[in-house]
């Protein structure tokens, strides 16, 4: 089976990455779609929509998104493509996206891209899609059957769970140094952990950057992308399996921010174009600090953000406005908080402007754990952050989960 998606964009010709778009859709089975409109469509699409870009190019973006709630186009799925620089295009991203999640069932993701946007950069979004789409039915299982093992295979920590039939027997974690060595070791820990043997093991998951190398190596039943995985260990853990909910990943390379209903994802967002909003920054912030992680967020609870400017959009200039207000002799904790409300607030002014944010909203992964920033999305979002019992194993939870679910329909 062939996903049909709609492409509705403006800018990818001119700026030289179709190409690229074509490329990441063949790899990831997407049959790209730009739907037919006419010159009258743009007209009534503006007035149906209620916004009139001046671009020629976004306008028709518009004609294209009402060709897709009106039925005229059959596919399963859109993805919203703007340039990063162009204020109007990302407005216009930003109420199609919003248009066709009220008037359509499909699921809609948006991303803004630059002349450098590559095929690789546009794969895990793809991919993605594809599962919403494809493995639907998978991700709407609710329940974990059966003795499985889960592995998240992340940028910066290699993360394992086993369960059996729902509740977590074992979980652990390690640094990724290498992809294969750091996962056989966890994989090899749990075992120790439960005092299993391998042969009553009944499915394999495992999701991550590394998913594809190490589920390879240990024969996975399941290898499959994080962003649906971690949507599903989150909603598991966080008892959000029955409405909807919205995740916060603040990841050691990336971000993501996922609209889940049911369990199951219907839009999401990841990274931004700088990489001041990731787990990395802070990290590299509590080393400067001198303390560890788990003390950095301590810290930050105690900490006035408002006392310090801090640019977290390019993690450069924003250790270079930490390094100077220490140098001022600004406190440790002002600075911790800085850097967590930077964060969130880089993450609520990007990422949550690309999905609809209903409550609860769940954070997960290892950043999770840093108090001052989940206060700090706190206080950004005025919400509640709901932090589930084993959030920084949600992506292993969801390998399990789905690896049971997977072998139990097989």
């Amino acid at each position: 089976m062939t996903v049909r998606i709609a492409q509705i964009s403006c800018g990818t010709e001119y700026s030289g990455i179709q190409g690229e778009v074509y490329r990441a859709a063949e790899i990831t089975g997407m049959h790209i779609v730009f739907p037919e409109i006419d010159t009258d469509d743009i007209k009534r699409a503006m007035d149906v929509i209620g916004l009139y870009p001046a671009s020629t190019g976004l306008r028709v973006m518009l004609a294209r998104a009402l060709a897709v709630a009106e039925g005229r186009v059959e596919v399963d799925g859109v993805i919203v493509m703007t340039c990063f620089r162009c204020a109007e295009g990302a407005l216009v991203r930003h109420t199609i996206r919003r248009f066709l999640h009220k008037t359509t069932k499909i699921p809609v993701i948006s991303y803004s891209f630059t002349e450098r946007t590559k095929a690789e950069n546009l794969l895990l979004r793809f991919e993605a899609l594809v599962n919403m789409i494809e493995r639907r039915t998978l991700l709407a299982r609710k329940k974990h059957e059966g003795l499985t093992i889960g592995i998240d295979s992340g940028s910066t920590m290699t993360k394992g769970v086993v369960m059996k039939n729902g509740e977590i027997l074992a979980a652990y974690w390690l640094p990724t140094i290498d992809v294969v060595t750091s996962g056989l070791r966890v994989y090899e820990e749990l075992f120790k952990k439960t005092g299993m043997s391998k042969s009553q093991v009944e499915a394999i998951g495992v999701t991550g950057y590394g998913r594809f190398i190490l589920g390879k190596e240990l024969k996975a039943n399941l290898v499959q992308e994080e962003i649906t995985v971690c949507s599903k260990g989150a909603a598991y853990l966080g008892n959000a399996q029955e409405s909807y909910s919205t995740i916060i990943d603040i990841g050691g390379a990336d971000n993501k921010a996922i609209a889940l209903y049911e369990g199951v994802p219907y839009s999401f967002t990841v990274g931004g174009i700088c990489a001041g909003a990731s787990g990395r920054f802070l990290e590299i912030t509590a080393t400067r600090l001198g303390v560890d992680l788990m003390t950095f967020g301590e810290l930050a609870l105690k900490g006035d953000h408002r006392k310090i400017v801090m640019n977290a959009y390019c993690i450069v200039f924003g250790m270079h406005d930490l390094v100077t207000a220490l140098a001022r002799g600004a406190r440790r904790e002002d600075v911790a908080a800085a850097a967590c409300y930077s964060v969130a607030e880089q993450f609520f002014e990007q990422q949550f402007q690309e999905v609809e944010v209903k409550e609860p909203v769940l954070q997960i992964g290892g950043t999770s754990l840093i108090k001052g920033l989940v206060k700090a999305f706190e206080d950004t979002l005025k919400m509640k952050i709901i932090v589930p019992p084993y959030s920084q194993f949600a992506g292993a939870v969801g390998a399990a989960i789905l690896s049971s679910a997977l072998a139990k329909s097989s």
